[in-house]
């Protein structure tokens, strides 16, 4: 596993998580200057579940409030974990229900761009859309193989994941929409990817596993779904299957240069 400078956030005895006015400040920039740059641009499903969550402007919100709303839509929670966690502990999470947040947020000076993911990426990224069944069963279908699938396969899974959940589009009939947390989490990417400068492909589950990706840089690539219940389709598809068959057909030669070393 990689490292990082970065280190959680302890609850005290009532499992309250004490934040310095000086984080609180940092959510309360992402959050006002995200919510102005999403408007327009993300999918209604997504902006449902902003509403329903309701998050505060002027605090990081406490785990207990996001478990609230998600229990009561879909019967999912977040749970607090370390900065960076194993693939192992990841699917096992996902499979209960539990969707992974770290209890630490960026500093000012990473305020666009971290490559660990913290509370403002989890929280305003992902738990919107945990409150949308369509996504929450895909979400629990994938821990639920990712936990019973080899090291190998879970390579082919991270890429579908990452091409869905993190940086997937959606088809609307208000256009095109952005249903991917690491899109909307990022001020610059949720410009960029609905811009015509990055490719745009229909989403096909077999293609978004064998596209290599890099985290550190904006995707060339992003995949678009003809509408957000495709994500509860596949989840109802033989996806080791495609994983299998992904693996026999290889990767995509990359759309990025390589990573200097």
């Amino acid at each position: 596993m990689k490292t990082t400078q970065y280190v959680a956030r302890e609850p005290d005895a009532r499992g309250h998580i004490h934040y310095p006015d000086a984080e609180h400040a940092v959510w309360r920039t992402l959050i006002e200057r995200q919510l102005k740059v999403i408007e327009g641009r993300a999918c209604q499903e997504y902006l449902d579940g902003i509403e329903q969550l309701a998050l505060p402007h002027d605090r990081i919100p406490q785990l207990g409030e996001i478990n609230r709303v998600l229990e009561a839509s879909t019967g999912w929670q977040v749970a607090r974990v370390p900065a960076l966690i194993p693939f192992q502990t990841f699917f096992e999470l996902l499979a209960s229900k539990r969707f992974p947040v770290a209890t630490f947020i960026r500093t000012p000076e990473e305020l666009d761009y971290l490559q660990e993911p913290d509370i403002f990426h989890e929280i305003f990224g992902h738990c919107p859309l945990l409150t949308n069944p369509w996504f929450a069963e895909f979400t629990h279908t994938y821990g639920q193989l990712g936990l019973k699938a080899t090291k190998e396969e879970r390579v082919y899974l991270a890429r579908l994941y990452w091409m869905t959940i993190e940086f997937g589009l959606v088809d609307t009939p208000a256009g095109r929409k952005i249903y991917g947390g690491g899109i909307l989490s990022s001020p610059k990417e949720t410009v960029y990817s609905l811009s015509d400068e990055p490719e745009h492909q229909p989403f096909d589950p077999l293609e978004a596993m064998r596209t290599p990706y890099r985290i550190d840089i904006l995707q060339p690539l992003y995949f678009v779904l003809p509408e957000l219940h495709a994500l509860f389709d596949v989840a109802q598809q033989d996806i080791m299957a495609l994983v299998r068959r992904a693996m026999q057909l290889g990767l995509h030669a990359p759309k990025f240069p390589p990573k200097a070393a």
